[in-house]
């Protein structure tokens, strides 16, 4: 795995009216033979680095015998700039037939009504079967818009060379065993610092709001409110904050910069808190002398709630090809395909069911945590929360740097209000 799950996470969609390109009709499934498709090509946009090598030969393998003549164009996009791509591309006549979109994203384009409505279609797609935590960010308005593909949430990243040195037998079981632990390595030679965490790593402070039973945001009197000033918020911002001072990292800077895989590889830092891709490559440190483990809560052997990154996987509204996009994601999500997409990728699987076969050492730490774990409000408007300059950000970085917490904290609540309530 690679950035993709930032990106899906962090890119703000540029979002236009597409509803009145829309078709008005939506096409009715297995309403033609599998060989009635012949000669069709159904047009699939993934992003880069998500359809891995031996999943996407396999799905390729089963839609060709399911549709014989049927051609699948897999299409790999990139994330840089995708939000502008892809609305634009919903616009036309002819869009790519299935798109995957961050699972940030998906409210905004189904609310230009540039999705297909799968409700009537979900449970021939294995609905039934997806956790409703993970189901959420695909779901608007009380309508299906999407699927939900993979998911993923960081844990703590760690150099077992570095933590045998210092004396660190075991994962810790607490907050507080944590801390201990990271003061052992800072006082352990060879390491530069305990832990690297820079300090606008907001996907990791919304975990921490959610393990102190809080929100980023809640609705107030009809609208949408950022929620910063709360006392779970501050409560986690302490928890945030105390876990910052063990690192050398920038507090004005995020995760990407520099980037904290890098930082991490050079072998002289205890741990990261990260996902998957950014371990380190095994040219850079052996693969067995890389641990994993759930940032834990104050409760020993509960993990702390986290940030559901991920995907989801839907149909353009005006795609030509409806029914064959259909059939296509039943078979890419059938237990079998998306079975092996957990085992190779080492993802959080749409349905519970299939969390076994998701059983690298990053996933099995992942996958405590990802039953409590959440993302941000399903809404169109959040996008627009994360766009550049995000006040969650530096509200992080002015708190860290001993700005008063309370004007901190209603600053960014104010725009964050301010930018949920815009007018669409």
């Amino acid at each position: 795995m690679n950035r993709r799950l930032i990106a899906a996470v962090g890119t703000a969609a540029v979002l236009v009216s597409v509803a009145a390109c829309s078709s008005s009709s939506t096409s009715s499934t297995g309403s033609s033979s599998p060989s009635s498709y012949a000669g069709k090509t159904l047009t699939v946009w993934f992003m880069s680095g998500s359809n891995t090598p031996k999943w996407t030969a396999q799905v390729q393998a089963d839609f060709e015998k399911a549709y014989p003549g049927a051609k699948l164009n897999i299409q790999v996009q990139q994330w840089n700039g995708i939000g502008q791509k892809v609305t634009t591309a919903l616009s036309e006549n002819t869009p790519p037939d299935v798109l995957e979109m961050g699972n940030t994203q998906t409210a905004g384009y189904a609310a230009t009504g540039g999705l297909m409505d799968l409700t009537s279609v979900k449970s021939e797609l294995g609905g039934d079967k997806w956790a409703p935590n993970l189901n959420n960010s695909a779901v608007f308005n009380g309508k299906q818009y999407a699927a939900p593909w993979y998911f993923t949430n960081r844990v703590v990243i760690y150099n077992k060379k570095l933590w045998t040195a210092a004396g660190l037998t075991s994962a810790p079981q607490t907050l507080t065993d944590f801390y201990a632990d990271l003061t052992k390595l800072n006082a352990t030679k060879g390491v530069s610092q305990a832990l690297y965490m820079p300090g606008e790593e907001w996907y990791t402070y919304f975990g921490m709001l959610l393990g102190q039973g809080g929100k980023i945001a809640v609705q107030q009197n009809g609208k949408w409110v950022g929620n910063l000033e709360s006392p779970e918020a501050k409560a986690a911002m302490a928890v945030y904050a105390k876990l910052q001072g063990f690192s050398k990292a920038p507090k004005d800077k995020d995760e990407a910069t520099p980037q904290q895989s890098t930082v991490f590889s050079k072998g002289d830092v205890g741990a990261e808190i990260g996902l998957s891709w950014e371990a380190p490559a095994p040219t850079a440190i052996p693969a067995d002398q890389i641990g994993y483990f759930p940032l834990p809560s104050d409760t020993a052997g509960k993990p702390m709630p986290v940030f559901l990154g991920g995907s989801n996987l839907a149909i353009a509204q005006n795609s030509q090809n409806k029914d064959l996009a259909v059939g296509f994601l039943k078979i890419a999500l059938d237990d079998k395909n998306e079975g092996e997409f957990a085992s190779e990728a080492g993802i959080v699987p749409n349905n519970p069911a299939l969390n076994s076969l998701a059983n690298t050492p990053f996933a099995q730490a992942a996958l405590p945590a990802a039953g409590q774990g959440d993302t941000t409000p399903n809404l169109p408007q959040w996008a627009a929360v994360e766009n550049t300059p995000n006040p969650i950000k530096q509200f992080m970085t002015d708190v860290l740097e001993g700005k008063d917490y309370a004007t901190a904290a209603k600053t960014a609540d104010d725009e964050i209000t301010k930018r949920l309530n815009a007018q669409q």
